[in-house]
C-alpha cells in the first residue's frame, strides 16, 4: 500500500513538472508565434499586393499601348506612384527580414534554453532514480529497526517483570532483615543486662574480698606491732641518712635512700621500721608512716633516677623534674633532601631522630643546644612517616609509603628487621612496652601486631578506614583514623572495646606519662585531651590562627603531662597550658612552611619542630 502511494506520488509530482516547463516555454514563445504569425499575414498581404499592382501593370501598359499620346502625363504620375510604392514595400520588406532574423535567432536561443531544461530534467530524474532507491533502502532499515524494536519492548516488559519480582523479594528480606535487627538489638541488650548484672556481683564479690584482705592485714600488723622482733644486725633495712644539719627529722630532698646495716635510728621505733619496710614490699607509697620521712621523689617508679642535667636524664617512662616552655630557636638547621614528617627524642634526650622524604632517618646529637649529626638509618624505599624508640634508646623503629616497618639499632646503624605485608603505606608503627612486639597501622584499613622473636605478623585487624597515629598501654591499642574515629584495641581480644568520635579526621595521637590521658588532634583544627578513665573529653584547646596542615601533623604532651605543644600550617608553634586550658605561648619564626610534628625531649628541655620545607628547629627557654 505504502509503495503504490509512493508511485502515485512521484508520477503525479513529474506530471506537474510537465505542465509547468509547458507554461514556462508556452510563455516564452507565444510572443515568437504572435509575430511570426503577423509576419506571414504581411507577407500574404505582400503578395496580393504584388498581384494587384502587377495586373495594374498589366493594364496600364496596355492602356497605355492602345492610347499613348493621351496618356503620357498620366503615366509619369502612375510611374513616380509605381516608384514611391515600390520603395515603401522594400523598406518594409527589409524590415520583415530584419525582425525575421531576430525571430530566428530568438528561436536558436529558445532551442538551446530547451536543451539545457531536458538536460536538467534528466539530472533530475537521476537523481529521483537514486532518490527512490535510498528511500527503498530507508524503508528497510525501518522495518529493521521497527523488529528491533518489538524485541526490546519484550525484553523491556521481562525485565520489568522480574524486577517487580525482585523489589517484592527484597520487600520480603528487609522486613525479616528488621525483625532480626530487633531480635538481636533485644538479644544484645539482654546480654548487657545480664553481663552488668555479672560485673556489678563480681565487683561486689571483689569489695568484699577486699575488704577481707585488709581487714587482714591490719590485724595482722597490729599483731606484728605489739611483739617486739629481735633484728640481726647483718639484716639490711631501707632507712634515711638524717641530716645532720635539721634537728627536725626531715630528710633532704636530693638525698637517696640508703642502705644501711641495722642500727636503731633515732626517733624512729622498731614499729615504723616493720611497718615502712612492709610498705616498700607492697609498693605503698602514698600512705606514709608515723615517724618516717620520705623524699619528694621516692613515690615515683623505682628505677628512675633524675640527675641535675635534663639533657642527660634517661626517662624511658618516669616523670619529668624540670619541663621548659621554649621560647627561643636554638638551632635552626636542614635536616633532610625534601619535606620532612617525623621527629622524636631518645628516651636519654640525648639523640634526636628525624625521617623525611627523602627515604632516611637521620640521627642527630644533642649537644649544647646544637643538634650535630651523627649518622643516617638507610634501607627504606620509600618516604619515612613515623619514628619510636624502644623504651631502651637502643633500637629505632620506622613505617615507610613503602608498605613496610623497619627496625634498626642505634649503636651501629645497622638495619635488624623488615617487616612487610602491608598492602598499603604503613603510616604509624610503635613498640609495644614489651619492646618484644609492635603494632603498625596502613592506608589499607588494618592494623597488624608483629612478633620481633620470630618476626612474623601475629594478627591482623580490620579497622574499617585508613590508620593515620598509634598510641599503646600495657594491653590496649588506640588508633586514630581518616573517618573521624579513635578506636580502642584489646590485643588479647582483637576486637574494638569502644570507639569515640571527633569531628575531624584525626591526625595524632599521644599519651601523658602515667597513660591515663589521649591527646588528639583531628583536621577541624582543635586539640582534645581525653580522660581514659571516664571515656570522656577532658579539655579542648584551639587558637586563632592554628590550623592543622596535613592529615600527618602530630602533637605532643610535655614530659610531665602540663603542656601541649602542637605546629600548625602557616608555620608557628603553638604550646598550651593544660592546667589552665589556655594558650601559653606562640612563636611563629624560623619556619617558612606547614609544621608536621613536634618533639618534646623526655628531660624537658627541648623541644624540636620539623616542617614540609627541609628543616628542622631545636626550641628551648635558654
Amino acid at each position: 500500500m505504502a509503495e503504490r502511494r509512493l508511485e502515485c506520488s512521484w508520477k503525479r509530482h513529474v506530471v506537474e513538472q510537465l505542465k509547468q516547463r509547458d507554461r514556462v516555454q508556452r510563455h516564452a514563445f507565444e510572443e515568437i508565434i504572435h509575430q511570426y504569425n503577423r509576419l506571414l499575414e504581411k507577407s500574404d498581404l505582400q503578395t496580393v499586393l504584388s498581384e494587384r499592382y502587377q495586373s495594374d501593370k498589366y493594364d496600364l501598359q496596355n492602356r497605355h499601348d492602345s492610347s499613348p499620346g493621351l496618356d503620357l502625363s498620366r503615366n509619369d504620375s502612375l510611374q513616380q506612384e509605381m516608384a514611391q510604392m515600390r520603395i515603401r514595400h522594400q523598406e518594409e520588406l527589409t524590415e520583415l527580414h530584419k525582425k525575421r532574423g531576430e525571430l530566428a535567432q530568438s528561436v536558436i536561443e529558445l532551442n538551446h534554453q530547451i536543451q539545457q531544461k531536458d538536460k536538467e530534467i534528466q539530472s533530475n530524474e537521476a537523481k529521483m532514480e537514486e532518490y527512490q532507491r535510498q528511500i527503498a533502502e530507508l524503508e528497510g532499515e525501518c522495518r529493521e529497526l521497527r523488529g528491533k524494536l518489538q524485541d526490546l519492548e519484550q525484553a523491556n516488559q521481562t525485565l520489568k517483570d522480574e524486577y517487580d519480582a525482585l523489589q517484592i523479594t527484597f520487600g520480603a528480606l528487609e522486613e525479616k532483615l528488621r525483625r532480626t535487627t530487633d531480635d538481636n538489638q533485644e538479644l544484645v541488650s539482654r546480654w548487657m543486662a545480664e553481663k552488668s548484672q555479672e560485673a556489678n556481683k563480681l565487683n561486689a564479690e571483689n569489695e568484699k574480698d577486699c575488704k577481707r584482705r585488709q581487714a587482714k592485714l591490719q590485724k595482722e600488723l597490729a599483731e606484728a606491732a605489739k611483739e617486739p622482733l629481735p633484728l640481726d644486725p647483718d639484716d639490711d633495712i631501707e632507712v634515711l641518712a638524717e641530716d645532720s644539719g635539721k634537728g627536725t627529722g626531715e630528710t633532704s630532698p636530693n638525698r637517696p635512700l640508703s642502705r644501711t646495716p641495722s642500727k636503731r635510728v633515732s626517733g624512729q621505733s622498731p614499729q615504723s621500721s616493720l611497718l615502712g619496710s612492709i610498705s616498700n614490699i607492697f609498693g605503698v607509697s602514698e600512705s606514709v608512716q608515723p615517724g618516717l620521712v620520705l623524699p619528694p621523689d621516692s613515690r615515683r617508679r623505682p628505677g628512675n633516677s633524675y640527675g641535675s642535667s635534663p639533657e642527660c636524664t634517661e626517662t624511658p617512662s618516669g616523670v619529668c623534674a624540670d619541663v621548659r616552655v621554649p621560647a627561643t630557636a636554638l638551632h635552626v638547621f636542614e635536616a633532610h633532601d625534601g619535606e620532612v614528617n617525623a621527629v622524636r627524642f631518645s628516651p636519654g634526650s640525648r639523640l634526636l631522630a628525624t625521617g623525611g622524604m627523602d627515604r632516611r632517618v637521620k640521627l642527630w646529637e644533642v649537644v649544647s643546644g646544637r643538634c650535630e649529626p651523627k649518622g643516617a638509618l638507610t634501607g627504606s624505599n620509600a618516604g619515612i612517616t613515623s619514628i619510636e624508640f624502644d623504651s631502651a634508646g637502643s633500637y629505632l623503629l620506622a613505617a615507610s609509603n613503602d608498605f613496610a616497618s623497619r627496625i634498626w639499632t642505634v649503636d651501629d646503624f645497622r638495619l635488624r628487621h623488615t617487616l612487610t605485608g602491608h598492602s598499603g603505606k604503613v603510616l604509624a608503627a610503635r613498640f609495644l612496652l614489651d619492646n618484644a612486639r609492635i603494632v603498625s597501622g596502613s592506608y589499607d584499613r588494618t592494623l597488624k601486631l608483629w612478633d620481633l622473636r620470630s618476626k612474623v605478623c601475629m594478627k591482623t585487624v580490620f579497622a574499617g578506614s585508613s590508620c593515620n597515629d598509634i598510641v599503646c598501654t600495657e594491653q590496649c591499642v588506640m588508633s586514630g583514623h581518616f573517618d573521624k574515629r579513635v578506636r580502642f584495641w584489646d590485643i588479647r581480644a582483637e576486637s574494638i572495646v569502644r570507639e569515640l568520635e571527633l569531628m575531624g579526621r584525626v591526625t595524632s595521637l599521644d599519651l601523658n606519662h602515667d597513660r591515663t590521658e589521649l591527646l588528639t588532634c583531628s583536621r577541624d583544627d582543635l586539640v582534645k585531651i581525653i580522660d581514659l578513665r571516664s571515656n570522656a573529653v577532658r579539655q579542648t584547646f584551639s587558637a586563632q590562627g592554628f590550623k592543622c596542615g596535613a592529615d600527618w601533623t602530630r602533637v605532643t604532651f610535655s614530659p610531665d603531662g602540663s603542656y601541649v605543644a602542637g605546629g600548625s600550617a602557616d608555620g608557628a608553634l603553638y604550646i598550651w597550658n593544660v592546667l589552665t586550658g589556655k594558650l601559653e605561648r606562640t612563636l611563629d619564626k624560623n619556619h617558612s612552611s606547614a609544621i608536621n610534628s613536634v618533639s618534646w625531649s623526655p628531660s624537658g628541655a627541648y623541644v624540636v619542630s620539623v616542617e614540609k620545607g627541609c628543616k628542622a628547629v631545636l626550641w628551648s627557654d635558654m
